[in-house]
């Protein structure tokens, strides 16, 4: 059928997406609710059982957290595509209720919880299989279709890519994150590389004294931690894409002791393994003596550096631009400009991409992730999804998916 019939056929469906969206947004879905986030996972199975999908819930290895969702519709021949999205947002509950955060349409932006990160992108990731199954029914039929859903993704889930990895074969031509789009005027940006994260904790151990009478004899912790996170956000280097943040910093306990212990925590983050791989070496040679010592007998701080949990880089590399090559091909056809983007947050396409071609930024059009304040001068705006995006972005990702599998 010709892009006008796809985009007509699309428009129609359209309502029905939106519809499948205000329901999932409806639902308070923060990570840390799980009850919630399993209703969200039952309302999206239910959404996608009418196209052939059955449903698997996966435990997550956090109790805390709600389960992931995979969604299976078996094909006739071999090859198979890994769609990924996730069920849990930021916000808890009562900040939803505190600023009044709910389904809100104002012309073309719908704002809401989830509405672009990222039950948006799983509206788009509805849209496109119905009209692959419509107007690509030979792909639509011989493809395996595995939709994993992430429970606990805004919180880094660690076993989430095994729950992915357990799907891909050796047939698996893609990993399709539906994270949004990003964009330039006239331009979708999808996403083919993002920084991998190191979250860091120091620690310092000092001497404690009384600050009037034995000043001396103390070893301040927070002197020497103030030395070490001066050089801490000294290793950020733009030129390489590298950064360091100081997040917290806490020691002491009143003003008339020197302070015995001091510790903080702070994150870096790199687009390439080699950049990063530097920056985690400078952190963890911080390690050992310190500089600040007793002027009495030399007791010297101790500081101690631990890496208390990483996300690996995702670099440009052959498999994701292959699959943006696809997808800029596509747009060409519908008119479209389509540009790679390496953007600096976490998804989890980084844990996908050297297992199976990933590529990213497959969902809507939107702004103001994770944020839900909204003030009357206009200057505050919560998240919100542009409805207009959904039509366009679900053709390029039916007819680029008719040439990846053709």
């Amino acid at each position: 059928m010709s892009n006008e019939g796809l985009i007509a056929d699309l428009e129609s469906l359209l309502p029905a997406a939106l519809g499948h969206l205000r329901t999932w947004v409806g639902v308070n879905s923060w990570t840390f609710n799980p009850s919630g986030v399993d209703e969200v996972g039952r309302l999206t199975a239910e959404a996608f059982a009418p196209l052939g999908f059955t449903a698997e819930t996966v435990p997550s290895t956090e109790p805390q957290f709600g389960h992931h969702l995979v969604l299976t519709r078996r094909g006739t021949g071999s090859a198979s595509v890994l769609l990924v999205s996730h069920l849990d947002t930021v916000f808890p509950p009562e900040e939803e209720a505190r600023n009044h955060f709910q389904w809100r349409p104002e012309g073309d932006r719908i704002y809401g919880p989830g509405t672009h990160d990222i039950k948006g992108g799983t509206a788009v990731a509805w849209l496109t299989l119905e009209g692959l199954k419509r107007h690509a029914p030979e792909v639509w039929d011989r493809t395996t279709w595995h939709l994993c859903l992430n429970s606990s993704e805004e919180v880094l889930s660690a076993d989430f890519a095994e729950v992915c990895g357990r799907r891909i074969g050796a047939g698996t031509r893609a990993a399709l994150v539906f994270e949004a789009e990003g964009r330039r005027p006239g331009i979708r940006r999808l996403v083919v590389a993002r920084k991998g994260r190191g979250a860091w904790h120091v620690r310092v151990a000092g001497r404690g004294a009384h600050a009037g009478v034995a000043h001396a004899q103390g070893a301040n912790a927070l002197v020497q931690l103030a030395r070490s996170v001066q050089k801490i956000a000294g290793f950020t280097d733009y030129d390489r894409d590298l950064t360091f943040n100081v997040g917290t910093v806490r020691g002491g306990s009143g003003l008339n002791r020197v302070p015995e212990t001091a510790e903080a925590e702070g994150e870096f983050r790199a687009f390439t393994p080699e950049a990063y791989g530097w920056g985690r070496r400078q952190l963890l040679d911080l390690a050992g003596p310190g500089d600040v010592v007793s002027t009495t007998d030399g007791f010297a701080c101790r500081i101690t550096v631990d890496i208390t949990s990483e996300t690996p880089p995702w670099p440009r590399n052959p498999g994701t631009d292959a699959l943006l090559a696809v997808w800029a091909d596509a747009a060409a056809g519908l008119g479209q400009i389509v540009e790679a983007e390496s953007r600096g947050g976490l998804s989890d396409g980084n844990q996908l991409w050297d297992v199976v071609p990933t590529l990213d930024g497959l969902g809507p059009a939107g702004d103001h992730d994770h944020c839900s304040e909204r003030s009357d001068d206009g200057l505050k705006l919560p998240e919100y999804v542009d409805r207009t995006s959904f039509v366009p972005k679900a053709a390029l990702n039916v007819r680029a998916l008719e040439q990846l599998l053709a």
